[in-house]
């Protein structure tokens, strides 16, 4: 069978030999190969290709989890033994996902200890002290999690994006160049839809010559390759580096965070509080009131050093192999239109396309009740960049805001997107593309039925997952 040859796995879903592929998935993951069941009353096994999403938990992260649990406890001014090791495996995820961040223990910088990334850069946007008048340059690329915080307390300046979803690095520094000087360039490190990659590099360098600070939103690179060191801030998520247990970073200057209200008030952040004063401890603990996220730390820590043990080197090319494979079987299947850079382009796992004639969401339930294959469809929290790699104009924007002000998501526009994690196969991709070759030659044989305030298909009369999830 020849490489490029579209073919459905046979048996268990698991790492592919590299005998069979001339390449291996680096890891393994918890829940890989579960069989979940079909229309044709078939359980096939579960091809995981939402990883841009969240991802599954390593198997490692989940012994460090379950080793741990028995010797839980709150952490800090706990005299206890439990607390006092619980403290000391707190403090030690702190170090570790400093350093996968690329940052020296006892440098200038920290690591405030979150729930994702959406949190971490809104927490960024209070501590800088943003006003309505500072300029934040960001771009049309981003996810909403690096959009809306800066659209509420400062003036954006969007770096637009060419047709097939990229930018030059020229585009942003005309930007830095504008006037008043940027507060601030809060830019992506790859899109969560195409899983391109701007060119940080000469980006950076460019801001720092013109003394604009750099947020750069991690999510979608943590998991895929090392986090830049010359960005001044850094956002990521562990339930996108498969530790799903709500735990993110903002990793940063300390100085940053040296004076100032914190973003969260209260317990743990401060030294002394009376009814008229308070003073707030140092940085990082002003900035994690309230009783942390202790598990879902150590499980963030653990994937981190996992994925630095496995090597970048194995994850890239385990992710170009796989994206070359998805983009171009993708843009070769008659009916399918790829979205983004070309697929030959050098990005992420991540593919994003359209179906002619079938609804996105419809594509979406197919692939999963006849396929077993699970994909995201919609908008990926990420409206402009979609509306544009789509070719909206304004009045298909005025007519989905009067859809969406009435309740009615039907005809809302989107897209289907796959995308590979650490443990996904060559067979999961075959198995993507045959499906999606098979939902472009025809209707389904089964009826499915629309919600129209969801915009969502589900086969006619097959039944839905009740919780709770069977175990």
């Amino acid at each position: 069978m020849s490489d490029g040859a579209l073919r459905t796995p046979g048996g268990r879903h698991g790492t592919v030999a590299a005998g069979e592929s001339g390449w291996a998935a680096p890891a393994r993951l918890v829940g890989d190969g579960l069989p979940v069941p079909c229309l044709d009353g078939v359980d096939r096994p579960y091809a995981a290709l939402d990883s841009a999403a969240s991802t599954g938990a390593m198997t490692a992260v989940a012994d460090r989890v379950a080793r741990f649990l028995p010797w839980y406890s709150s952490v800090h001014r706990g005299a206890g033994y439990l607390s006092q090791l619980a403290t000391a495996g707190y403090e030690h995820a702190r170090r570790e996902i400093l350093g996968f961040a690329g940052r020296p223990d006892g440098g200038a910088d920290i690591a405030i200890l979150c729930r994702n990334t959406t949190e971490a850069i809104n927490h960024l946007a209070y501590r800088l002290a943003v006003e309505p008048g500072d300029v934040v340059v960001t771009t049309a690329v981003e996810h909403h999690a690096n959009l809306l915080p800066w659209g509420r307390v400062a003036t954006r300046h969007v770096v637009a994006c060419e047709a097939d979803g990229t930018f030059s690095a020229d585009a942003v520094v005309a930007a830095l160049d504008g006037r008043p000087r940027p507060r601030l360039l809060a830019i992506t490190g790859a899109s969560n839809v195409t899983g391109w990659m701007p060119p940080l590099v000469p980006i950076v360098a460019a801001a720092r010559e013109r003394g604009v600070p750099v947020l750069v939103d991690a999510a979608q690179l943590a998991p895929h390759r090392p986090l830049p060191a010359e960005p001044d801030f850094l956002a990521f998520s562990g339930h996108k580096m498969y530790a799903p247990f709500g735990a993110g970073a903002l990793v940063g200057p300390r100085a940053a965070f040296a004076a100032g209200e914190p973003f969260l008030a209260g317990g743990n952040a401060v030294d002394l509080v009376t009814l008229d004063d308070v003073i707030w401890k140092a940085p990082p603990d002003r900035e994690e009131a309230g009783s942390p996220n202790v598990v879902g730390v150590l499980a963030f820590a653990t994937a981190a050093a996992e994925l630095r043990r496995i090597g970048f080197d194995a994850v890239a090319r385990h992710d170009l192999a796989l994206a070359r494979r998805l983009r171009t079987g993708l843009a070769a299947i008659d009916g399918v239109r790829l979205l983004g850079p070309a697929p030959e382009a050098e990005t992420l796992p991540i593919a994003t396309f359209v179906v002619e004639g079938v609804p996105y969401a419809l594509v979406a339930a197919r692939l999963s009740a006849e396929h077993g294959v699970g994909v995201r469809h919609g908008c990926f929290c990420a409206h402009p960049y979609l509306a544009r790699l789509l070719g909206l104009g304004a009045a298909d924007l005025r007519r989905m805001a009067a859809d969406v002000r009435r309740g009615d998501h039907s005809a809302f526009p989107g897209a289907v997107r796959a995308s590979c994690g650490i443990s996904a196969t060559r067979a999961d991709v075959d198995r993507l593309l045959a499906g999606v070759a098979a939902i472009a030659a025809g209707p389904p044989e089964a009826p499915y039925v629309l919600d129209r305030r969801t915009g969502d298909w589900w086969p006619a009369g097959f039944a839905r997952p009740a919780a709770p999830a069977p175990g």
